[in-house]
Order: C-alpha cells, then sequence, then structure tokens
C-alpha cells in the first residue's frame, strides 16, 4: 500500500503515490469505457506503476478481440505516464504475482458489484496473503456504465459519446456496423 508522507497541513498524513508499488488493474475492457478510466486514472495517482490487465478469458464472447482491446486501452492510457496495459490469462492473482504487483485493484459501481468481488477477493487472499484487493468505488457518473450497456447502446444506433473515449466509439460502431 502507499507510504503514509506528511502533508501540507500540520500534524496530519496523506496518502503520495510512491514508486515502489506495483498495482494490478484486472478487467475484460470490452471496450474501455470511461468509468474504467476513471478507477486507472486514480489508481495512477496512489501507486507508482499499475498494470491494466486484460482478460483473455476464454469463457467469455469479446466482441473486440485481446489484441484489439489491449490496443484500446494503451491508445486511451497514453497519457498516463506509470500506466502499463498487457494481457493476461489464467488466475488473476497469480498473473499480479508474476507481474510484482501487490495490490490489486477493482472498482465498484454497485453495492451488487462487492457480493461477486467480496469472494474473489478473499479467495485471492488466500492464494497470496501478500497481494491486497482495494476496491475504489465508481465514480457517481460512472455508476451504470458497462460495456455491455454500452455496446448494447451503440448497436441500437444511440449515442455512447459521454460514456467512452472518441476512438472507442469509432471502433465499436465499426465493428457494430452503427
Amino acid at each position: 500500500m502507499p507510504a503514509l508522507k506528511p502533508s501540507p497541513i500540520p500534524g496530519t498524513q496523506s496518502l503520495m503515490p510512491t514508486t515502489d508499488v506495483v498495482a494490478y488493474c484486472p478487467g475484460s475492457f470490452d471496450p474501455i469505457t470511461y468509468g474504467h478510466l476513471d478507477i486507472i486514472e486514480r489508481a495512477a495517482k496512489l501507486f507508482g506503476t499499475v498494470i491494466v490487465a486484460v482478460a483473455t478469458d476464454a469463457q467469455k464472447d469479446h466482441l473486440f478481440s485481446t489484441d484489439e482491446r489491449v490496443a484500446l486501452c494503451r491508445e486511451v492510457c497514453a497519457h498516463l505516464p506509470n500506466v502499463i496495459v498487457q494481457p493476461f490469462a489464467g488466475l488473476l492473482v497469480e498473473a499480479a504475482h508474476a507481474s510484482g504487483a501487490t495490490v490489486i485493484i477493482k472498482g465498484l459501481r454497485q453495492p451488487i458489484d462487492l457480493s461477486h468481488e467480496g469472494p474473489m477477493a478473499a479467495m485471492n487472499h488466500s492464494l497470496r496473503p501478500e497481494i491486497e484487493t482495494m476496491f475504489l468505488l465508481a465514480s457517481p457518473a460512472y455508476t451504470y456504465v458497462s460495456s455491455s450497456l454500452i455496446k448494447w447502446v451503440c448497436g441500437m444506433g444511440g449515442d455512447i459519446s459521454a460514456h467512452v473515449p472518441a476512438v472507442v466509439g469509432q471502433r465499436l460502431r465499426e465493428k457494430l456496423g452503427a
């Protein structure tokens, strides 16, 4: 976790990014949304390195290939110098460990997300107790944004420009013929 460092306010401390902590931010990112980007940007302020880990989950039908999702994430995160984008397969906690991460970052949009993410965090902790899971609550503007919903709205001809970066919207419309 980030080290507590002196704050400019006397008698207090604040969290400051430390260059030695690697955080792992996994997801399918099919496609990456402003909600994902919000979590990634906030994590990049807290940790020295953030690895955006694009899942190659074979059990899911992805609209974009792994290579396309990695490329889109790299393009969208290009303004963040401490963010690395890479694909991963297999157990999340083992991929995080292999990357040198000591923190897994998960975004939560709604309270129901915790019922799914909580048990996974507990299992990951049992497998690798040296890796912590940190939950970041979605910013209010993104609590209802999901990749699935974005794909559906776009496929129906709806305007998704407020929910995804322009390059993502363009590639999504091309994929869906919308």
